[in-house]
């Protein structure tokens, strides 16, 4: 699979997400085996998630907050599209 390649600022994003949902983990005092095994993935794939890894797929990032009990966050993705609305109201005109 073919590493998706992001400039810097928008790795920076993922990188602070990853290190969100490894304080997350930490706050409940789940080890990383822990919160692997529960959400289905292996070990090496939770600490690429941790670091906030563009290769991983959205479903692991999904199943690890799932485990962390914030699958509702997911929900929070692209929720507030701004730009999309004003676009909207422009051609309403």
């Amino acid at each position: 699979m073919k590493k998706q390649i992001l400039l810097p600022k928008y790795t920076g994003l993922l990188v602070q997400m990853g290190e969100n949902i490894k304080l997350a983990r930490k706050r409940r005092k789940l080890t990383a085996m822990q919160v692997a095994e529960r959400a289905g993935i292996a070990r090496s794939t939770l600490y690429l998630v941790e670091k906030g890894d563009s290769s991983v797929s959205m479903g692991a990032y999904f199943n690890v907050l799932r485990v962390l009990g914030l699958q509702n966050d997911f929900l929070k993705l692209a929720a507030d599209d701004e730009m999309g609305r004003k676009l909207q109201d422009l051609d309403l005109l």
